[in-house]
């Protein structure tokens, strides 16, 4: 890009703080969301179109952005999903052999607004001390009545669905018809890694809309359930939670990852709540309970399991513990062939070291069907 005066822009909280900064390609343009902020120091491609993400501004705390560009390969889904970036240095050239666009190219391809120049370290720290909330990025610095009332439409993230924003419309195959196993996946925001993952084990794996009924999936004959990652609040999911209520209640094997693991929770009648500003991130510690051993974890979530009806419900034992604040990893059911861990077994970015609950799954899986 040559060089030209960048077009001022802002970050409107709704509590009425402002920061500053410059619009990305020197583009006018808006866009609103909830304001949240992802500490991986890579991986920001596999971050922008992770639909867990759906909704949400994204802050970066890696202070270049774009320095590797984009490869469509690596792409979590169809296009971009997060509402628009926050970030410190966004470089217009990218130096990966690899890449075959920039990242200025990607998020236009994907109509998604940008911004740079930001202090994202003052954004995040206020982030952490005031928990995540809805905020409006625009270049319209001048009229800041009119982003109030704009800002002021954005529904909360409490009790909000968007699982049915990013949901497939039609089901899907993915991997080897003659795999060994079948497995039926929910898609409420399904990353491409989870399937890769499940693929490379022998799975053939349709996907179902959100809003899939047990009939539609049961008819395909599966060997195993899954349920996906996603965007928002898991409350408002009632044809997820009924259909996970009916597998359970069958016996089927059962595994979810996220929004997966938050709704089998509900399923159990435990109850979900949002986190003052989540967990975000490719380096979180987590603990195995059932092994002792810790994990270092990708996670992405802003909503998590009550630990005390956890811990309470005869049913149900927590596996899995979060070790910066103590909140639920994982959990299974005592009597079901059912399990789940709040963070990202898949990566993509992130390490590998939970990638052992992919075999398990298939392991519950064989234990059933042999």
């Amino acid at each position: 890009m040559k060089y030209q005066a960048k077009r001022k822009a802002i970050i409107l909280l709704e509590d009425g703080t402002i920061f500053y900064g410059k619009a990305v390609g020197n583009k006018e343009g808006s866009a609103v969301g909830e304001v949240c902020f992802n500490t991986g120091m890579t991986g920001y491609q596999e971050i922008f179109t992770d639909p867990s993400y759906f909704g949400q501004l994204m802050v970066t705390t890696n202070a270049h952005i774009g320095n590797y560009g984009t490869n469509e390969e690596e792409n979590e889904s169809d296009k971009a999903k997060i509402a628009g970036l926050i970030c410190k240095n966004f470089s217009y050239t990218h130096s990966r052999p690899a890449a075959d666009r920039s990242l200025e190219d990607f998020l236009e391809e994907s109509n998604i607004f940008a911004i740079s120049d930001v202090d994202t370290r003052a954004l995040v720290t206020y982030i952490r001390e005031n928990g995540a909330m809805n905020a409006i990025i625009s270049t319209d610095v001048e009229n800041i009545d009119e982003l109030k009332k704009e800002l002021a439409k954005v529904p909360d993230m409490n009790g909000l669905e968007l699982a049915s924003k990013v949901s497939t419309k039609e089901p899907y195959f993915y991997g080897n018809e003659d795999a060994t196993y079948k497995i039926a996946a929910l898609d409420v925001g399904i990353k491409t890694n989870i399937l890769r993952n499940l693929a490379q084990r022998d799975a053939y794996i349709k996907v179902f809309p959100y809003d899939a009924t047990y009939e539609e999936m049961k008819e395909w004959n599966p060997d195993g359930y899954f349920l996906s990652n996603g965007p928002g609040d898991p409350q408002p999911l009632e044809s997820a939670i009924n259909v996970t209520k009916t597998i359970i209640e069958k016996d089927h094997p059962l595994f979810g990852i996220c929004l997966g693991h938050q709704i089998i929770a509900i399923a159990n009648g435990i109850k979900t709540y949002k986190m003052h500003h989540g967990h975000r991130g490719i380096n979180h510690p987590v603990k195995n309970l059932l092994t002792g051993k810790g994990e270092i974890t990708s996670q992405n979530h802003g909503f998590s399991v009550d630990k005390e009806q956890t811990e309470a419900h005869p049913d149900v034992e927590v596996t899995h513990i979060c070790l910066n604040d103590g909140t639920v990893g994982g959990l299974a059911m005592k009597s079901k062939n059912t399990f789940s861990v709040q963070y990202h077994p898949e990566a993509s970015p992130g390490p590998h070291d939970a990638s052992y609950l992919f075999d398990e799954f298939i392991d519950r899986i064989k234990s059933v069907k042999a």
